[in-house]
């Protein structure tokens, strides 16, 4: 089994749980999302795409695997 985990490599793009700073909301994000992602109760942005990896505006909570 431990050769397989060597040939298929696991992604390095997880999910992640935010808090919104302005109203403390928590919505799941992709960490390489392409999007600008917004709060969806103040509308505040959470997350803006860099071409890579989101730049992430709110506090993580959790990271999903």
């Amino acid at each position: 089994m431990t050769e397989w985990n060597k040939l298929i490599p696991k992604p390095k793009s997880r999910f992640l749980r935010v808090k919104c700073l302005k109203c403390g909301n928590e919505q799941l994000l992709y960490s390489n999302a392409t999007n600008k992602v917004t709060c969806n109760v103040c509308g505040k942005v959470l997350a803006e795409p860099t071409g890579g990896r989101a730049k992430i505006r709110g506090e993580i909570q959790t990271v999903l695997e």
